[in-house]
């Protein structure tokens, strides 16, 4: 699925790459944008709140999800940052998504996309975004590192995702100072609290963690606070909660 998914975005980087010259311009004319690793720091396990409206995994969210009232009602709840999807063949997202989010919204906003080049970063950042996915299993050690060079030169915080040890100690080693693990098996999408609990001593030496998938309730938030965890990011559960701000509320757990 990852492969397809890495295929469907390459397809579209062309048309990218041709205006990259512009995207540069209009990324550095922008307003600098509110740093997201900073806003995970505190007390309490923070949240980051997910705008999404499928996925590959479980299908469809809530297809006429309003990513603006949907990241208001995270706000009210206490989140730190709003992470929008904008893949739009798997995800149902939209650049125009973000922009929007990140024009209504005081919070950073994290681009939840498949980067594989650089015009990428500069075009979340031309959007809006306060920071960039980066997944370590569609990178190789080279493209990974000059990815999160090119995030810093952009104003934006890289959020270095792993799902695996291996892919911990190469995040590591590229020099990834914000990681987020993923409890999704990419390979079966079977979900496991216990990977992050087992990754989290290789991360000693990063400055912000973050748990990702599988935090549905305050008894997993608690789980991934235990583990050392700054904050935890959440889509599905609270996408399809009645009140979204209360179980965002629900999961800042005292770290």
């Amino acid at each position: 699925m990852l492969e397809r998914i890495l295929d469907s975005t390459r397809r579209r980087l062309p048309d990218l790459v041709a205006r990259a010259d512009d995207i540069v311009r209009q990324a550095t004319e922008a307003p600098p944008p509110p740093p997201l690793a900073d806003a995970l720091r505190g007390d309490r396990l923070a949240v980051i709140g997910e705008v999404k409206r499928r996925s590959p995994s479980r299908g469809p969210l809530d297809l006429e999800l309003d990513p603006v009232a949907q990241a208001t009602r995270y706000a009210v709840g206490g989140a730190a940052g709003i992470s929008v999807l904008t893949e739009p063949e798997f995800f149902s997202g939209s650049d125009a998504d973000l922009a929007a989010v990140a024009v209504a919204s005081r919070l950073p906003v994290l681009r939840k996309d498949f980067t594989l080049e650089p015009v990428q970063v500069w075009e979340a950042r031309a959007l809006g975004a306060s920071a960039v996915l980066l997944i370590v299993a569609a990178l190789d050690d080279s493209r990974l590192r000059r990815l999160i060079e090119v995030a810093a030169e952009a104003g934006l915080d890289a959020l270095v995702e792993v799902h695996t040890p291996e892919e911990a100690a190469r995040a590591v080693d590229a020099g990834a100072a914000f990681v987020g693990v993923n409890n999704r098996d990419l390979h079966t999408f079977d979900v496991d609290l216990a990977t992050a609990e087992e990754i989290a001593p290789l991360l000693e030496g990063v400055a912000v963690t973050v748990a990702e998938s599988g935090i549905f309730g305050p008894d997993d938030a608690r789980r991934m606070a235990d583990a050392g965890y700054d904050a935890v990011l959440v889509g599905e559960a609270l996408v399809k909660a009645d009140d979204p701000a209360a179980l965002l509320a629900s999961l800042r757990v005292p770290r």
